[in-house]
Order: C-alpha cells, then sequence, then structure tokens
C-alpha cells in the first residue's frame, strides 16, 4: 500500500519501470495523463474513467418503478457515481409525468450528513467540487434549460447542493455535454423510438446505460444499438463480480470483474517446440 495524493504518489507509480501493471479509476482527464506517462515504460493500463449514462424511459414502460429508478440512477451517492444516469430520455406521451415524478422524489430527498439519522443525500466531497457542479448547472439555466426540482445550493452549512431535475435541454448546452458528477439530470424527450439511438450514443462517454421496457424486443434491440459498456434492463446501477465492467470511448479501457478482470493482470504466453520423430 503507497499512500499519496496521485500527483506525487500516483506519478511515481506509472514511471516507476517495476510496476508492470496500472489500473485507474477517475478522471477522463486524469486517465488520459497516466496513458500518457505509462508509454514511456510500456506497461500495460486499464482505465474506469468518466461516463454520461443515459437513461431511457419508453411509454410501455412500469412508471411505477421507472421513475424512482431513475431518481436512484442520478441522485445515489449524491450523484458522484460514474455510471450515474445523467441523461434522462424519456418517450413523449409519458415526458410530464415521468419529470414530474423524479422531481418530486428529489425535493423529498433530505440532505444531511451520513452520520445524522434520516440523511438521504449526502455532501458533495469537497468545496472545488460544488463550484463546479454550481457553474454547470447555472450555465445551463443560463442557456435556457428549466429546474423543475432544486437548482441552488442549499441555505444550510456545509458542501451540499440540492438534487436537481432540469427541462427544456437542448442536446449543445454544456450541462447535458460534461460529466457534472453530482445530484443534476437532465431531461430530454423524444417522440420516435428511431431517434433513441443517436440521442443516447450522441456523447463522447460510453460507460452505461439503462432502459425501461416492459417490451422485451425493444430492450435487446436498443441494448444492441447502445454504445456503452454495460446497459441495464429495467434496472440501474448493478454490479455483479463475475460481469465484465468498463466503458467505451472516453470513458475507458479495459475491463474490472469477471475473466476480462484477469485477463488484464496476465500475459499470455506461447511455447512452441519441434519434436523429434517416434519412428
Amino acid at each position: 500500500i503507497v499512500t499519496g495524493y496521485g500527483h506525487e504518489a500516483g506519478a511515481a507509480l506509472v514511471d516507476h519501470p517495476l510496476v508492470r501493471k496500472i489500473a485507474f479509476t477517475g478522471s477522463t482527464a486524469t486517465g488520459q495523463r497516466i496513458l500518457a506517462a505509462s508509454a514511456k515504460t510500456m506497461k500495460r493500463v486499464t482505465l474506469e474513467l468518466g461516463g454520461k449514462s443515459p437513461t431511457i424511459i419508453l411509454a410501455d414502460a412500469d412508471l411505477s418503478r421507472a421513475i424512482p429508478g431513475a431518481a436512484n440512477a442520478i441522485f445515489g451517492n449524491s450523484g458522484q457515481i460514474c455510471t450515474a444516469g445523467s441523461r434522462l430520455l424519456i418517450e413523449a406521451p409519458v415526458y410530464d409525468e415521468v419529470v414530474a415524478g423524479v422531481a418530486e422524489i428529489a425535493r423529498s430527498l433530505r440532505l444531511g450528513a451520513g452520520q445524522e439519522e434520516g440523511t438521504q443525500l449526502g455532501p458533495i466531497v469537497s468545496s472545488r467540487q460544488l463550484d463546479r457542479i454550481s457553474d454547470l448547472v447555472n450555465s445551463g439555466l443560463a442557456d435556457g434549460a428549466r429546474a423543475v426540482a432544486g437548482g441552488r445550493r442549499p441555505d444550510r452549512e456545509g458542501w451540499f447542493y440540492e438534487p436537481t431535475v432540469l427541462a427544456d435541454v437542448r442536446p449543445d448546452m454544456q450541462v447535458i455535454r460534461e460529466e457534472i458528477f453530482g445530484p443534476v439530470v437532465c431531461a430530454m424527450p423524444f417522440n420516435d423510438r428511431s431517434e433513441i439511438k443517436a440521442m443516447a450514443n450522441d456523447t463522447p462517454y460510453g460507460l452505461g446505460a439503462s432502459i425501461w421496457t416492459r417490451n422485451l424486443d425493444h430492450a435487446h434491440l436498443l441494448a444492441e444499438d447502445i454504445d456503452a459498456g454495460t446497459v441495464w434492463l429495467n434496472t440501474h446501477n448493478v454490479l455483479d463480480l463475475a460481469v465484465p465492467f468498463g466503458g467505451t470511448k472516453m470513458s475507458g479501457i479495459g475491463r474490472e470483474f469477471g475473466t476480462e478482470a484477469v485477463n488484464a493482470y496476465t500475459e499470455p504466453k506461447a511455447v512452441v517446440m519441434r519434436l523429434a520423430s517416434a519412428y
């Protein structure tokens, strides 16, 4: 165990010639620096990085499960999860109902420290991250987004941010392009299911996604279309040690868990030998 900050201890590990393998979980920017630095010693690297995961709700979904599922996908751990469902894509006939339902849950969550009885949503990890969340939400509001719930810091001591649901979001807004890493979800409607693939994949990230529907045909076909390392069906953020986990595009390289993780820490070796004839 080597303790220390990333720019000191982490950098030393990446640069050391006797370290053969680096596994990193964190921001895409830091992962890019690690990947570039590892080229000097040609060490193997696996990276589990950022995400902007879509939660996709079809009109035929069981909304009694999909609405709290979408809320849990983004508000769990105050949104500080790489696979947080921060983009909420909803089929038009149920758009208003889903947005209203997620917003109602957001407003009902009790903020507080983890030691406080009844706390449902804890603080942001640092004042710097709190400022980033606030700045991104404010940029979205300035660009025309509408806060159906939250959208500000609560009037209390500590690094807290209200669970936030933004509507009237456009694909070009910074608030939906960048990973916020906070309790903020951006809702967008779609009118035709042929739009889902383009909307879900309209991001440099590809870590996770969830699809909520009663139709197994829709679930399987959409899962194939979405460019993400993990696609959950009628659930979100469920991990199993036997199932490979990781991302595509800017969300990382390689996989954790399952046999894929074992392969990442081993080197295949071929031994070829010519045997003398027995005759």
